[in-house]
Order: structure tokens, then C-alpha cells, then sequence
């Protein structure tokens, strides 16, 4: 394959080449999320991950200084798809009360099945163990809850939530016994509940 060259015909380095550095660090969170999933969050290092996106050690760090600021990194862009996924359950949720509840269980429920294989369950035991992620969490609840104090602010409503929240722990603590235990219909009952 020909080196790929500049408009004048010279060819082009990758010292010359135009810098992407938000791709890059799409690329990385990407890459590091792939694996989570395959292997869980303990095997995200700076190495693999940096492997995997096929940029130096060195140009990881320029974007994440740790593996700490990666982790937190992955976790904040999973919120964020939480959050749009949340968005987009509620707006086609035509009752007031109770829909950021149901969105939330739809949400918690929405990739169990995938088991061990969910980002969401490869990150479980990082939650756990790591205080920033917990606060980012705790953030995040916080300011939901703040947005939904008007309609999912009921007593039963935060019941619901929390159970949810069970499901997903004991997910994460029993592996497939969560599976078995409480199955996939439960987010039926769930989300009956948040109706009522």
C-alpha cells in the first residue's frame, strides 16, 4: 500500500498528521468499556487499554493521567448513556407520576441478560471498591432525584427504585443466582408498582 501523501505529493508522518484528540479518546473509552465487558474491570490497565486502541502508553496518559481517571472516565460516559436511555424512556411514558421510576427500573433491567458480559455488571465490583465512582454515582442519583422530587418523590416509588437497586446487587453478588432468583419478569411487578 502506498504511504499516504500530502496534497504537494509529500508523503505524510504520523508526527504531521492531523491530530484527532477527541476520536482518541473516544477510541480509549470505547476500548476500555470492550474490556470491562470480555474481562472485567480489573483487567483495564493503562497497557491494555492502550493496546487495544492502538496509541503509545504515553498518548493515554495525555487523555487519562490513571487508571483511577480512566475508570471514572468510562463510568461518567456510561451515566450519560444511562441518562439519554432514561430521556428517551420517559418521553414516551405519557403519565406524570412515577415515570423517572420506571424509566430507572426499565434502565436497571435493561441488560441483565447479558450477564457477565454487561458493562454495567463489569463495572459493579469498580462501584463497590472505588469511592470517585461511588461519588459520581451518588452525584448523579442526587440530581435525578432533584429533576423528579415532584413525581417520583412517593414513599413507594423510592420502594420500587431500591428494589431495583437489589436486583441489580444481588446481580452483581450472585451472578447468575440473581438471574434465577429474580427473573426477568420482575421488572413486570417493578414497574406495576410504580404505576399503582
Amino acid at each position: 500500500m502506498p504511504a499516504a501523501s500530502s496534497p504537494a505529493g509529500a508523503p505524510i508522518s504520523a508526527h504531521h498528521r492531523k491530530k484527532q484528540p477527541e476520536q482518541v479518546r473516544r477510541a480509549l473509552l470505547d476500548c476500555a468499556a470492550q474490556i470491562a465487558a470480555e474481562q472485567g474491570a480489573q483487567a483495564i490497565t493503562i497497557q491494555a487499554v492502550a493496546d487495544r486502541a492502538g496509541v503509545t502508553k504515553g498518548g493515554l496518559l495525555h487523555h487519562f493521567d490513571s487508571k483511577q481517571a480512566l475508570l471514572a472516565a468510562v463510568f461518567s460516559d456510561l451515566l450519560e448513556q444511562m441518562d439519554r436511555e432514561i430521556d428517551r424512556t420517559m418521553a414516551g411514558d405519557p403519565v406524570a407520576r412515577g415515570r423517572f421510576t420506571r424509566a430507572y427500573v426499565r434502565a436497571c433491567f435493561s441488560d441483565r441478560l447479558l450477564g457477565e458480559r454487561s458493562l454495567w455488571a463489569a463495572l459493579s465490583v469498580a462501584i463497590v471498591s472505588e469511592p470517585a465512582l461511588r461519588a459520581l454515582w451518588s452525584s448523579w442519583l442526587d440530581g435525578r432525584m432533584a429533576r423528579h422530587a415532584e413525581t417520583d418523590g412517593d414513599p413507594k416509588l423510592i420502594a420500587v427504585r431500591l428494589a431495583a437497586d437489589g436486583v441489580w446487587l444481588a446481580d452483581m453478588m450472585e451472578k447468575a443466582g440473581g438471574l434465577q432468583r429474580y427473573g426477568q419478569d420482575f421488572e413486570a411487578v417493578l414497574l406495576a408498582m410504580a404505576r399503582d
